[in-house]
């Protein structure tokens, strides 16, 4: 076969412009293409790579944020177990504190309560003593007796205080009148004329005497001088006993 020159030159030429065509309206623009499409792909995975980051850091802002919501919800938990502490020993004391109240208040009620019955005791005690008392020295009762009182009495008038003295000459002399004496026995004129006597001495006036006879003294006299009462008589012992042991 022979080579044709022309041939080969014009297949030449046609192909020099097929590779100019094709660089020119085919290669550069697919080019283009792929250069567009790189880079769109190169913004697509740094897009990624950048939301790949912040969900890296969303996840540790959230992991780190439940650590501290669970730290927090810790310590709440420990200050809420420690406030119920306090507030259940608050309560705990308070109740104590109350019955401890209650019961101090009980025992001083018991303890007044049996402080009132032994004081009732005592009473009906001195009470009855009195009584069997007065029995008894009613029974021992008389003139004999009513004579030894008379002269007890004399020997207080003789033997009393000077400021008991003085506030009584005091009252004899402002307002007594005069001057009651009352027994349980009737006076002979020898023991009138000693209480008188010894009145006189003793008060330094001598308003006039009156008598009577009280059959309550049980034995003894009753002197009022004013508001003055000097006594020396069972009855009024016997009450001044009573008395004396109901103070005391």
């Amino acid at each position: 076969m022979e080579l044709n020159w022309s041939t080969f030159l014009l297949e030449i030429i046609n192909f020099l412009i097929l590779v100019w065509i094709l660089k020119r309206f085919f290669y550069k623009p697919l080019l283009s293409v792929i250069a567009r499409r790189r880079g769109s792909i190169e913004k697509s995975l740094n897009d990624a790579r950048n939301l790949h980051k912040d969900a890296e850091a969303l996840r540790a802002r959230y992991e780190n944020r439940l650590a501290e919501w669970e730290k927090e919800r810790q310590a709440a938990h420990t200050s809420l177990d420690k406030e119920i502490e306090l507030e259940r020993a608050r309560r705990m004391e308070t109740l104590q504190a109350t019955l401890d109240a209650e019961r101090e208040k009980a025992r001083v009620i018991e303890q007044r309560r049996l402080e009132a019955s032994r004081l009732r005791n005592e009473e009906t005690a001195l009470t009855q003593g009195a009584q069997f008392s007065a029995r008894l020295l009613s029974a021992a009762a008389g003139p004999e007796l009513e004579h030894r009182l008379l002269d007890l009495l004399l020997k207080e008038l003789s033997s009393l205080p000077p400021e008991r003295l003085s506030a009584l000459r005091t009252t004899a002399g402002k307002t007594a009148d005069s001057i009651l004496v009352a027994s349980a026995y009737p006076l002979n004129d020898d023991m009138r004329a000693s209480l008188e006597s010894a009145l006189g001495t003793v008060l330094q006036v001598t308003p006039p005497v009156h008598y009577e006879l009280n059959k309550d003294l049980l034995a003894g006299l009753r002197v009022t001088v004013g508001s003055w009462i000097l006594g020396a008589n069972l009855q009024d012992e016997l009450k001044s006993f009573s008395h004396l042991a109901h103070e005391t």
